[in-house]
């Protein structure tokens, strides 16, 4: 795969994690243990192993010392062993230092604790927590008169935002951080500052105000004669010159870093430098170089075992094996680099890799490759849908058991002072004797009022419930049907009603559409994720007025959809997939002034299927439209593929089909139909679209669209 948009990501993360932690406490160098921690600061950012000793030969000097110096040690160890990965133990001081904080109502120390836990459960991916503490630590420092601590928090602030995607606030934060850094006088605090500023430009692809401030940048970090500050800010240059689409700026720049992340022995950088040089390389179609630098970040990666690196390292290497001819070994390091990925547990990364490399494998024509790469692919994405669907389900079931709870407590607050009226009608009865008969009256009136208002909260509930059971059943993006309801329809109606003829004598069946978006990630990485939901939400429009009232249409997961047709005459069933592939095809989306239109491909086959006299379960029938799709996508996208049934099963079997659907077709044992979408590029395909005898002879492979 290119590695550009992934690595610019590992690039973010690493600048984020070194300039959130690179703020001194003004003021504090006062003694001969606070002007060496100041000096173990900047080197422990760079080299945490190395200043790590030297942190561990202080502890006892340092815990015996007053709360701020105390504070200031704990926190510098906590982050020396998150940088090496040991982040339990980071986590542990973390947490001491923030109760030092409190114990001493010290709100400086409780700042940095803050901060140290927000950095730790950022490396943990746990970015709910890391977002509220960030949150929480720029309250408590605005408290305080320690600028560039407040510096340091606000910076994190806007971090969090911009890794929600919440521009407009990041944006905010970081230039108060700016301007307040600029009050200091002091070039370290704008120097991170201006590099977060930075960073959030690149992600927001305001690549000119990056440039802008990147002058300055280097000429700070240049003034401090600091080959880590230095080599940070050429690899921001590397990052913009990227995005920028500016290769060879890119390349110096990345080569510049490298040779100063080397003089002060910086393995997080160097490792960063050498992969980053691999993809650069490998843009340029120079093999030799990628393979290079490759071997040379997978060295260094081990030895900090940095699995993201040493993926990313592998993948380059078997792209550059492709790319050379090599394709055994390119499929060995990639299969390497998919390990990688699945021992970190980062799935969205491994999702990505899968997608490209199926298209490099189905470039080189190893179909039989790529069909089980975009099967693997499938695999992932539905467990990360799935995984979506159910964290919407918590959120909303948080959310009821909130409001029942709420309710809970107003109906306890209301028996409360039904309580406490009684106990005052009692107390005024041994008085007044004569208000007896008003007492119970009133008593009546305030139980009828009560009966009323706990009938009402029960009709609520219900009315709730009912709500969530419709939200359970229902694609919160297209308000489509998902997948757990067509599966529950599917298995009450496994008895599905005889088809019979229609009023002029046709033949009436039911039928599945299974279709696909083809080149989906390009509109996500093209336009951003917002395009693509536009992208899913104008198809969902489409199949509605495509398909009947009657058809059920599912979001079946990501950028796949499922149309279950009841009834309509067998002869029409090309048809529908005819119009479907024209309908969605000619529909153009207008975002953001681009124009952006796509193509589908889809599998569909008459329901129920019914080899020798025997209906396939609808699991089985959704499966064999399955692997139809995936048919058309590896024989050119934009077109459909349907299994209109079977012939001679008697000389094969449901699973041998299965199998291999394609081959089967060649053999002659299923009745495979094909229709084309509009492709004026490309020439017409040569597969005859009903007859099986000839089909095997027939070119299979349509070069795929771009």
């Amino acid at each position: 795969m290119l590695a550009g948009s992934k690595d610019m990501s590992l690039i973010r993360i690493s600048i984020a994690l070194v300039l959130l932690c690179c703020v001194p406490r003004a003021g504090l160098c006062q003694s001969p243990l606070d002007a060496q921690l100041a000096e173990l600061r900047e080197s422990a950012r760079y080299v945490p192993e190395k200043a790590q000793v030297t942190l561990l030969q202080l502890e006892a000097q340092a815990r015996a010392a007053g709360v701020p110096t105390r504070a200031e040690f704990i926190s510098q160890l906590a982050l020396t062993y998150m940088r090496i990965g040991q982040r339990d133990k980071a986590l542990l001081l973390a947490n001491e230092v923030v109760a030092l904080g409190k114990q001493q109502h010290d709100n400086v120390a409780l700042t940095k604790g803050l901060l140290v836990q927000s950095y730790v459960r950022y490396g943990m991916a746990d970015l709910k927590t890391s977002h509220q503490l960030a949150a929480e630590a720029e309250k408590v420092a605005n408290s305080t008169t320690d600028l560039p601590l407040r510096v340091q928090a606000t910076m994190s602030a806007g971090q969090a935002f911009a890794e929600d995607g919440n521009f407009p606030p990041a944006l905010k934060k970081m230039q108060e951080a700016v301007a307040l850094a600029r009050t200091t006088n002091a070039p370290l605090p704008l120097l991170s500052a201006l590099s977060a500023l930075i960073d959030l430009y690149d992600q927001m692809k305001q690549y000119d105000k990056g440039f802008e401030n990147l002058d300055e940048t280097w000429a700070l970090a240049s003034a401090l004669k600091s080959p880590g500050r230095m080599a940070s800010a050429k690899i921001t240059e590397y990052s913009l010159s990227i995005d920028t689409n500016q290769p060879v700026r890119a390349l110096k720049a990345q080569q510049e870093a490298l040779v100063l992340a080397r003089q002060i022995g910086a393995t997080n950088l160097i490792s960063l430098c050498l992969v980053n040089l691999s993809d650069s390389y490998l843009k340029a179609h120079d093999y030799p170089n990628t393979i290079r630098y490759a071997d040379q970040a997978l060295a260094a990666a081990r030895g900090r075992n940095d699995l993201d690196t040493e993926a990313t390292a592998y993948i380059n290497i078997g792209q550059a094996y492709m790319g050379m001819g090599r394709l055994a070994d390119g499929k060995r390091s990639m299969e390497a680099g998919m390990a990688q990925y699945e021992k970190s547990g980062n799935k969205p990364e491994l999702q990505s890799v899968l997608m490209e490399y199926g298209q490099a494998l189905e470039h080189a024509g190893d179909i039989g490759g790529a069909l089980a790469i975009y099967h693997r692919e499938r695999t992932i994405s539905n467990e990360l849908f799935e995984k979506q669907r159910q964290k919407a389900v918590w959120e909303l079931q948080e959310k009821y058991e909130a409001d029942k709870q709420l309710r809970q407590i107003l109906l306890l607050s209301r028996e409360n002072q039904v309580k406490t009226a009684e106990i005052d009608n009692r107390r005024l009865q041994q008085r007044v004797w004569w208000l007896l008969a008003v007492v119970f009256a009133l008593a009546a009136v305030i139980v009828g009022l009560l009966y009323r208002k706990v009938r009402h909260a029960n009709a609520q509930l219900e009315v709730k419930n009912l709500e969530l059971k419709a939200q359970s059943s229902r694609d919160p993006l297209t308000a489509l049907y998902n997948r757990r309801h067509f599966q529950e329809f599917m298995r009450a109606h496994t008895e599905l009603e005889q088809r019979g003829s229609g009023p002029t004598g046709e033949d009436i069946v039911g039928a599945l559409f299974l279709l696909d978006v083809d080149h989906f990630k390009h509109v996500n990485d093209g336009y951003g994720h917002a395009a693509g939901d536009a992208v899913l939400k104008m198809i969902a429009e489409n199949l509605r007025e495509i398909l009947r009232e009657t058809d059920m249409i599912v979001r079946w997961g990501g950028e796949e959809f499922l149309a279950f047709l009841p009834a309509i005459p067998r002869s029409g069933v090309d048809d529908i997939a005819r119009r479907i592939l024209a309908g969605i095809s000619s529909h153009v989306i207008d975002y953001q002034g681009n124009k952006i239109s796509v193509n589908v491909s889809v599998g569909f086959a008459p329901y129920p299927l019914i080899p020798a006299q025997h209906p396939l379960p609808w699991e089985r029938a959704v499966n064999l439209v399955d692997m139809a799709l995936y048919l058309a996508k590896a024989h050119g996208r934009n077109r459909a593929y349907g299994v209109r049934g079977f012939i001679n099963f008697e000389k094969t079997s449901m699973e041998a089909i299965e199998q291999d659907l394609e081959r089967a077709w060649r053999a002659g044992f299923v009745d495979l139909a094909i229709v084309l979408g509009n492709q004026p590029e490309q020439p017409a395909p040569t597969e005859p679209v009903s007859s099986v005898a000839s089909c095997p002879s027939a070119p299979l492979i349509v070069p795929a669209s771009t």
